[in-house]
């Protein structure tokens, strides 16, 4: 974990629902607009895990969570860093953690969407072994839409 203290925290507690505000902010000035989501958003009754990570100060810096899809596949949703830490390290350290949770929850099928607004996302998930997929389910068609999948199992070993 590093520097970095990483715990899961409850889909409403506030610094959780700061952290995710401020990435709808920033996804909706990428994109110009507030319908850049297709599909249902994520909520505390369809997300399994929702991880906070805080600096030493006990500064919320950074969230990410898994919203179980089906037999062993989750959807990794609002993983988000404040712009002044990317690059530090903090979004690989959720990502490991939310990759962990997952094995124990018996997922072993990682998949996610993001956007083609954001490419340091793309890099991101692909820099740690994620690989492009087909869009699925209410992102198949959608032209701003990018998915990615892990097999945790083949990664990870």
């Amino acid at each position: 974990m590093g520097r970095w203290r990483i715990a899961a925290e409850d889909w409403d507690a506030p610094d959780g629902a700061a952290l995710r505000a401020a990435q709808r902010a920033e996804l909706d000035a990428r994109y110009g607009s507030d319908d850049h989501e297709p599909g249902a958003a994520p909520t505390a009754a369809d997300v399994a895990v929702f991880l906070v990570a805080r600096d030493e100060h006990g500064l919320a810096v950074a969230c990410g969570g898994l919203r179980p899809l089906g037999p062993g596949t989750a959807e990794l949703k609002r993983m988000y860093v404040r712009p002044a830490l990317r690059g530090s390290g903090v979004a690989t350290a959720v990502l490991r953690e939310l990759e962990r949770a997952a094995g124990r929850l018996g997922v072993t099928r990682l998949v996610l969407e993001t956007g083609t607004a954001q490419p340091e996302a793309v890099r991101f998930y692909e820099r740690e072994g994620y690989v492009r997929i087909e869009n699925y389910g209410p992102y198949a068609g959608e032209p701003l839409s990018v998915c990615y999948a892990c097999d945790l199992v083949a990664a990870r070993s």
